[in-house]
């Protein structure tokens, strides 16, 4: 398969996981009593793999990690257009972990969790923006 067809192809699939992961996120929130943790969970997930499908595009090689100051340092490399988006992002890398396990401090709160959903729905945003519809699902 051409460079082309395999980029094409993973970077689309990156766009599925990433929106299958905001919507998650909304039907958590919306649900009652709401999932505020499962809910920031998936926000960190749609943002790192909508980051990780426009590195993906561009042909930008990535570590698996769930950091996303680092995944969108490299995004940022390639387009310093999406710095507002990426800086907003980074707050969620926290989520990856800090309530999926026994022992956290606190709750979040619903708001919190709709303040998350509003970076990633940004994050997505400027990342769809920014690639050919051709791999927009």
């Amino acid at each position: 398969m051409p460079l082309d067809d395999t980029r094409f192809i993973d970077t689309k699939a990156w766009l599925v996981k990433a929106l299958r992961d905001l919507r998650r996120v909304e039907i958590l929130l919306a649900a009652a009593p709401a999932d505020v943790e499962g809910a920031l969970f998936h926000c960190q997930q749609a943002a790192e793999k909508a980051l990780k499908a426009f590195l993906t595009w561009h042909d930008v090689r990535f570590r698996r990690v769930h950091d996303l100051e680092e995944i969108g340092r490299q995004c940022v490399e390639v387009d310093r257009t999406l710095q507002p988006q990426a800086g907003r992002a980074e707050a969620l890398s926290e989520y990856a972990s800090r309530f999926r396990y026994p022992g956290a401090a606190d709750e979040p709160s619903l708001e919190e969790g709709k303040t998350a959903l509003e970076s990633v729905r940004n994050a997505v945003d400027a990342i769809l923006s920014r690639l050919p519809r051709e791999v927009r699902p």
